[in-house]
């Protein structure tokens, strides 16, 4: 092999090693510059980056050996190169820039006397996300083919480090958004109420925060689960490190192993590159994984040796790599009724609740509507100009008799609707638009099956004037799924035989 072709191989291994390590992203930038300039021996040098808001459609973020970025800008935005470069995603290479015909308009060269050029595109499978230019006013056949097949190998590693240091800054930034939504001088700011079920909840919550307990918080969609999630995660030991919040029902199933455990390179077709999965990314920190019990039962076994063994192998790669993470689920499912019908594992069950927090609905929290009205008037009106003082006693009325089968979230919408709607300093009950819920229009309303179910008993207990026993043979169910419906909703409906 020709000392010049191992020399190369030689230092793609070492950009491999160097430019996978670095996740900031403009550190990784001026790195690849670097290199670039320095294994091609080249004078100048810059990297651009697709930029919708700047003049072509791209902008200078690196450049090396210009006397200034607007010196490289304007040679960038004005270079016929540069400009063929990004939008046709081929490379380019002038061996005598200024006997070449295809840049006999170019002043930028002419002017510069610019010699010898190479220019390769940044692609992500089909699409140009920029380039690297380099080139030489010295001497004429600076750059060959040999260098171009060089650069665009290297060009194609730098656009993969480039995108995973985007993701992880994307990451990074999210997580310190969400740390900074948690002030320090209240412990669950956000997390509001006051009656004695969700002030249950919320000590339940203080009493883990400082331990590594696996948690499951349960509860009807919009009661706030992932809000507590994060509020354990801000507040406990590990505050510091990264939250992953995982949908296992929002990931296709064909795709959600990948996404947890990564890949090896090779795995599968289109496995170009080495991937970190979610769980590994969350070393150090929490994961939580959001609607639990719609995870596969093909991953279910393999998660549950993630929680035994702390550690997880990514698809297609038989090395083993050991993670340290806090696990926080959440579910609006019954997992013991998922257990029984064979769609959830028992021993996984037991994994995730070391500790259960339960959310109660809005509904069975009466007392702190008030209070969250409050506060969402608050934010909306600051968030859309509005001044809103107060509300209607004849709206509050109307706000605490409404259902709220979508809780915190379907509330905190219609107040903003309100406030948005409103015409002056008072909320009127005009302003609320709320979805109305008739006994014809049940099947229709989008309700989710646990909703309609506990509608229908409650419906049913008032018509037999609370007799559990009558109310369990009109709607065919046993006497005890009834008890047991009724304990796990809190209802203090009914008694035994009326």
């Amino acid at each position: 092999m020709p000392e010049e072709q191992r020399d190369d191989f030689k230092v793609l291994y070492e950009i491999t090693q160097k430019i996978n390590s670095i996740l900031d992203e403009q550190e990784l930038l001026d790195k690849v510059l670097e290199i670039a300039i320095a294994h091609l021996d080249a004078e100048r040098g810059a990297i651009l980056i697709a930029d919708e808001t700047s003049p072509g459609g791209f902008a200078v973020v690196i450049f090396r050996n210009f006397n200034a970025r607007k010196d490289a800008s304007e040679y960038a935005a004005s270079s016929s190169v540069v400009k063929r470069v990004i939008e046709s995603g081929e490379p380019v290479l002038a061996f005598d820039a200024l006997s070449d015909e295809r840049f006999e308009a170019s002043r930028s060269i002419v002017a510069q006397r610019i010699m010898s050029i190479i220019c390769v595109p940044l692609r992500l499978q089909d699409k140009t996300v920029g380039a690297i230019y380099l080139d030489s006013t010295r001497s004429r056949g600076k750059f060959n083919a040999e260098t171009m097949k060089f650069l665009a190998v290297f060009g194609n590693l730098a656009a993969v480090a480039l995108q995973n240091a985007k993701r992880y800054g994307h990451l990074t930034s999210e997580n310190t958004r969400l740390k900074n939504e948690i002030s320090s001088v209240h412990l669950f700011p956000g997390i509001i109420g006051r009656s004695k079920t969700w002030k249950a909840a919320l000590d339940l919550v203080q009493r883990v925060l400082d331990t590594d307990v696996s948690v499951l918080i349960t509860g009807e969609s919009g009661t706030g689960k992932e809000l507590i999630a994060r509020a354990i995660h801000t507040q406990g030991r590990r505050k510091d490190k990264a939250f992953m919040a995982i949908n296992c029902s929002a990931i296709p199933e064909q795709l959600l192993e990948s996404e947890l455990f990564g890949y090896k390179r090779g795995a599968f077709t289109g496995a170009n590159v080495d991937k970190k999965g979610l769980i590994e990314y969350a070393d150090g920190g929490t994961v939580f994984l959001d609607e639990v019990g719609d995870l596969p039962t093909s991953l279910q076994a393999k998660l549950l040796r993630v929680l035994q063994e702390r550690e997880i192998r990514r698809l297609g790669d038989g090395e083993i790599r050991k993670v340290d993470m806090r696990v926080i689920s959440a579910t609006n499912k019954d997992l013991r009724e998922e257990i029984k019908a064979g769609r959830f594992r028992e021993d996984l069950y037991f994994r995730l609740n070391i500790v259960e927090v339960h959310l109660p609905p809005l509904r069975d929290r009466l007392e702190d509507i008030t209070i969250l009205v409050d506060y969402f008037i608050k934010k909306a009106s600051e968030a859309h100009g509005r001044q809103l003082k107060r509300v209607n006693p004849e709206a509050m009325a109307l706000l605490l008799r409404h259902p709220w089968y979508g809780n915190v979230r379907e509330l905190q919408n219609s107040i903003e609707r309100a406030v948005v709607l409103s015409r002056g300093e008072e909320l009127m009950e005009a302003d609320l638009k709320l979805q109305q819920y008739t006994e014809d229009e049940l099947l229709q309303t989008g309700l989710t099956l646990e909703v309609f179910e506990r509608k229908l008993v409650e419906k049913t207990l008032a018509e037999t004037g609370n007799n559990r026993t009558r109310t369990a043979e009109k709607l065919g169910v046993s006497l005890r799924w009834l008890q047991y419906r009724l304990k796990e909703w809190g209802s203090q409906k009914g008694r035994p035989d009326g």
